[in-house]
């Protein structure tokens, strides 16, 4: 990785631990000035203080990088403009955003209040909408600029107790997919990563069943580490070919995956009724249907 993104200025979201952290060190190790945004509290949102954003900051410096810790939250649009202005006030420019800051308020959904679905929602969704909007005109300036948002296979194919976070990381890709629409013709792009990975977020996951105690094992053998590479060489100039692109990074598996397209359709001349549908439109379509399936069901192998 080294060199590739030499001089760049990149936000790191969440970047206190976990894959932000890894993100974060990859970033300064491949050249760029970072900025490591964390808010420095629990995946509760209590606490709060500055230590685990210097902390990666102090180990990137150690490593002869540079960076700059920052506390801001990406939940409200004046303190994400106050993130961009961070990396302004002290490197002069911005050309990467990585949207990685996160939280989890797990509840089965006829038990989840409105309170855990707002503040899922306003930390994953909103939180990336704030720091790419705040970015976003200056990236629009220098016409260059790459965001990468991570999402997850949880929205992507389906999780249980997860509602607000499936619906949160799901609405990045559609917000991702948007950005690079409208922002493509000032060579803007904007990708989505779904990462595996044992930490901070994933320790929640349940461990009672063997078939849970199984999936855990398989994830802590997924370093947060191995979602560097991908997320430089996006943010990098090697990479202004990529753009609306999903991918998962799953220990050292990089992988595309599909976006939604029309699989099968049926028409009738005379148009339908209720009962045509049922007699005639759903059985057509039904071999083509997706079971409810969690993503361990569906990437179900060892991680490589």
């Amino acid at each position: 990785m080294s060199g590739m993104v030499q001089g760049k200025v990149v936000i790191v979201t969440g970047a206190g631990g976990g894959i932000g952290r890894g993100v974060a060190l990859g970033m300064a190790a491949a050249g760029a000035k970072v900025i490591v945004n964390d808010l420095g509290v629990g995946l509760d949102g209590k606490g709060g203080d500055q230590g685990p954003a210097q902390r990666v900051v102090d180990e990137i410096r150690a490593a002869g990088g540079e960076a700059v810790a920052n506390t801001d939250s990406v939940a409200g649009a004046a303190s994400a403009n106050q993130i961009v202005q961070c990396a302004l006030d002290t490197f002069g420019r911005i050309d990467a955003v990585v949207n990685n800051a996160g939280n989890l308020r797990d509840r089965m959904f006829h038990k989840m209040s409105e309170e855990e679905w707002s503040q899922v929602l306003e930390v994953h969704l909103f939180g990336s909408f704030h720091v790419s909007r705040a970015a976003a005109n200056h990236f629009r300036d220098q016409e260059a600029g790459a965001f990468v948002h991570m999402t997850s296979t949880s929205g992507l194919i389906g999780n249980f107790g997860q509602a607000n976070y499936s619906a949160a990381k799901l609405g990045i890709v559609g917000l991702s997919k948007s950005i690079a629409l409208d922002m493509a013709r000032y060579n803007v792009r904007s990708n989505c990563i779904a990462p595996f990975a044992w930490s901070r977020m994933t320790s929640s996951i349940p461990a009672e069943t063997p078939e849970e105690k199984a999936r855990v094992l398989r994830l802590q053998k997924m370093e947060a580490g191995k979602i560097a590479p991908l997320a430089v060489y996006l943010a990098s100039d090697q990479a202004k070919e990529v753009n609306a692109q999903i991918f998962a990074v799953r220990a050292n598996e990089i992988m595309l995956f599909s976006q939604p397209r029309p699989v099968r359709s049926v028409h009738q001349s005379e148009g339908w009724t209720p009962e045509s549908v049922a007699e005639i439109a759903i059985p057509a379509m039904r071999n083509s249907f997706f079971p409810l399936e969690r993503s361990g069901d569906v990437i179900a192998w060892d991680p490589i």
